[in-house]
């Protein structure tokens, strides 16, 4: 049986995945960025200490609907990245939006954590219906978390973390503001360590 994530890596093409890199010690890591344009630069952001078994996927770059669907409740909205990672006894489906700024209402960015997990629904079903994997993805054995980056590349604040109960719906996202330049430890994403 094809595990979750070599059926993701044959489904998804490469530039639409974040590669994983190594630092001097051996230990993985992500460089989500985000592309600039239009008299603005570009901005990104470091996940540290991530586990082996990952994929990070640059879900905006997934079309919008938007000839189908009338976009009235930003059903065409879509979060920058996905990561989908396997740990010893947890997997996580985190779901990252990241505003180089303060811009973005937070109904807004929520529309876009729901229109990527749709884009992961999306996957699912392709998954079970042509890969004939029929727990591809399985809700179940994913614990979901939401995550808003804002205020990015501002190096004159520390990092605040505005933490939820826990961040397993858009609506109690955990609120990342001024990351630290040496990048956000991967369990704080997951709201667990890594076993």
């Amino acid at each position: 049986m094809n595990s979750d994530l070599d059926i993701l890596q044959n489904l998804i093409k490469d530039e639409a995945v974040v590669t994983v890199k190594k630092n001097q010690y051996d230990k993985n890591y992500l460089e989500l960025e985000e592309p600039g344009g239009k008299g603005s630069s570009g901005y990104k952001i470091k996940v540290r200490n991530t586990p082996d078994d990952i994929i990070a996927i640059k879900s905006d770059i997934f079309p919008p609907p938007k000839k189908i669907f009338t976009n009235t409740k930003g059903e065409c909205k879509r979060a920058d990245f996905v990561i989908i990672a396997k740990g010893d006894r947890k997997n996580w489906i985190i779901y990252i939006e990241m505003k180089r700024g303060k811009h973005g209402k937070e109904k807004e960015i929520i529309q876009q954590l729901l229109g990527s997990r749709c884009f992961i629904d999306y996957c699912r079903t392709v998954g079970r219906t042509f890969w004939g994997e029929p727990e591809f993805l399985e809700e179940n054995n994913y614990q979901q978390r939401y995550v808003s980056v804002k205020n990015i590349s501002v190096n004159k604040k520390p990092s605040r973390i505005t933490k939820s109960p826990l961040h397993d719906c858009p609506e109690k996202m955990l609120k990342i503001s001024a990351p630290s330049s040496k990048g956000i430890w991967f369990k704080e994403l997951s709201g667990r360590r890594i076993r």
